[in-house]
């Protein structure tokens, strides 16, 4: 079985939403998470918040802010084990950040470890 990561971006990460939304959208992600922990496919993630972040560019500028050049954010991940990359797109077809419009979750397999440091 393979491990994927689902990143979740926010396509304009400047809007800030109400605690109101923010409780019933954490409400939402922590009953996805739990249906793939059911499935014991669930291995580890965590949600990245926007303050305390830069961004440090080829030239060595860093820019505060998660932003760079674009509004578009990585609101956070998860890593699950799938047994396919389809099966794992399906886990992803199921975020609640899809509610959003523009929204997307990345879906990425992880490179297996095979021993060489």
């Amino acid at each position: 079985m393979d491990e994927f990561l689902l990143i979740m971006r926010h396509e304009d990460g400047s809007k800030i939403a109400s605690p109101e939304q923010m409780q019933a959208w954490m409400k939402q992600t922590m009953d996805w998470i739990s249906t793939i922990a059911a499935q014991n496919k669930f291995v580890g993630g965590t949600g990245l918040p926007m303050q305390d972040a830069c961004v440090v560019k080829s030239n060595k500028m860093v820019t505060n802010g998660p932003f760079g050049d674009i509004k578009e954010t990585i609101g956070g991940f998860i890593k699950v084990r799938a047994e396919t990359m389809e099966e794992a797109v399906g886990f992803a077809m199921g975020c609640p950040v899809l509610q959003g419009e523009g929204n997307s979750v990345e879906v990425r397999k992880i490179a297996q470890d095979h021993g060489n440091s």
